[in-house]
């Protein structure tokens, strides 16, 4: 089942769509709830499978949404979690983590954050803040939403807390994150986390095979699967939940393939009128437009 969360005629509406249609089937609308999709997905844990009302609207005719507006947390990411990727930033310069040129495989995974005010949806416009940097990327990442709440949760139990999927660009300032000597601030810039264009639930896909490719100006700059994963989808929420809670409708950035825009020489950074095209198989689409 795919969920999106979006506006349509100046309201907004979480409802079930058919990609091959064109077309969402509204959801009940949610009164009350602070955020509408952890709503749903709390009722659905609970046996209550989301149904639709029967009015139908376009999909052309909508615009998408981040499917999950107010997180409990921060967005979860994980750094260089791709072998091809992990040697090309290393090999970068911009990579402080690595524990030399010849051996960039990080031993455990990287967690790192970017805030929730970074999300925008599928089709809106990426808007850098050109005064302070000039070295944008791009990353194509599975992310991952979490549905029930756990702490410590084992290798062997992390599927059971995970409720769907969906697409993620974590949009970066390079320079940024080597002027700061850390990620935060190069990956938390308002609209540097489009996402969507849905929530795919997890009976649908086989995070074990899962085919992940972007395009930039209609290039293809990276092209990988899941199966290419260091650490996968179970080994990154047992870590992560050694350390803390995960609350229903946390999200997870799972990492990137190679192929960023730092990894060419010389590197290939966004500019303005850039689009960058990301398609996960299963999921969907993100496409957006840098000004």
């Amino acid at each position: 089942m795919k969920i999106a969360r979006f506006e349509h005629q100046h309201s907004v509406h979480l409802g079930i769509v058919d990609p091959d249609q064109g077309v969402i089937d509204l959801l009940p609308h949610e009164a009350g709830a602070a955020d509408p999709m952890i709503a749903l997905i709390e009722r659905d844990l609970a046996g209550e499978r989301p149904r639709g009302s029967g009015e139908r609207v376009a999909l052309k005719d909508v615009r998408l949404l981040p499917p999950i507006a107010r997180p409990r947390k921060n967005i979860l990411c994980v750094g260089k979690n791709y072998a091809a990727h992990a040697a090309e930033f290393t090999k970068s310069g911009y990579d402080g983590s690595a524990k030399s040129l010849t051996d960039p495989i990080p031993d455990d995974p990287i967690i790192f954050t970017k805030a929730p005010c970074t999300m925008t949806g599928a089709r809106d416009d990426v808007l850098p803040p050109w005064e302070l940097s000039h070295e944008i990327d791009y990353e194509a990442e599975l992310g991952v939403v979490i549905g029930r709440p756990g702490r410590r949760i084992g290798r062997g139990d992390a599927l059971a807390h995970v409720w769907g999927y969906t697409v993620i660009n974590d949009v970066t300032a390079r320079d940024l994150q080597v002027k700061h000597k850390q990620w935060l601030l190069g990956k938390s810039i308002d609209t540097f986390c489009p996402i969507g264009p849905w929530l795919v639930t997890a009976d649908e896909l086989d995070y074990r095979n899962i085919d992940i490719r972007c395009w930039v100006n209609g290039e293809l700059r990276q092209q990988a699967n899941t199966r290419d994963m260091i650490f996968d989808i179970p080994a990154i929420i047992a870590t992560i939940s050694g350390s803390m809670s995960f609350e229903t409708g946390d999200i997870i950035a799972t990492g990137t393939p190679a192929g960023v825009g730092v990894g060419f020489k010389p590197p290939k950074f966004l500019q303005a009128g850039d689009v960058v095209r990301i398609a996960i198989a299963g999921i969907g689409e993100l496409e957006n437009r840098v000004k």
